[in-house]
Formats: C-alpha cells, sequence, structure tokens
C-alpha cells in the first residue's frame, strides 16, 4: 500500500545530498523567525557602481585587441571590465 508519509524526499541543493542535521538548524532558524526589515533591504543582482544602475554597453572587439586588454589588465590586477572601464576613462578625459 502506498503512503506519502512513508516516501523519502531527498534533499539535494546543487546534486548534493543535504544532511538532515542542516535540515533541523534550518528549521529551528525558521522557527525563531527572521528580521523582516533584514531581508528587505537584500538586494538581487550585482551593486551598482554609483548611485544608479549604470548601462550594459555591448561591444565587439578582435581577437587581437581583447588579447592587449587581457594582458594589460593581469599586468595591473584587474578584471576585464575594470580594464575597460580605465580605458574608457582615460580616454575620454584626455581629449
Amino acid at each position: 500500500m502506498f503512503s506519502y508519509y512513508n516516501t523519502v524526499v531527498a534533499r539535494k541543493i546543487n546534486q548534493k545530498d543535504i544532511p538532515e542535521s542542516l535540515v533541523d538548524e534550518w528549521v529551528q532558524e525558521a522557527e525563531k523567525g527572521y528580521d523582516l526589515e533584514l531581508l528587505a533591504k537584500k538586494q538581487v543582482g550585482r551593486p551598482p557602481r554609483s548611485g544608479v544602475a549604470a548601462q550594459v554597453i555591448p561591444v565587439r572587439l578582435t581577437e587581437d585587441e581583447l588579447t592587449a586588454i587581457m594582458n594589460r589588465a593581469k599586468k595591473e590586477h584587474l578584471s576585464r571590465s575594470e580594464a575597460i572601464r580605465t580605458a574608457l576613462a582615460e580616454w575620454a578625459t584626455s581629449a
């Protein structure tokens, strides 16, 4: 005879088993209640670079251009985005 109460539920996150002890911790935390003001302040997505959201501008680069940017970024310990923003800022203020 089938019963929903006898069914074992697989608890996984990213295909990894979640131990029952961790589930118990989560239940205890939830039963204590959450600070709703703190939860409401959390934002989804990347934080804005300034007071407002930045625009995403797609740009096509040749393989040579991208290689040059990546080489310079690596030397200066910058991400690709930081290197491109730095180059644009320098170009915009040099005129």
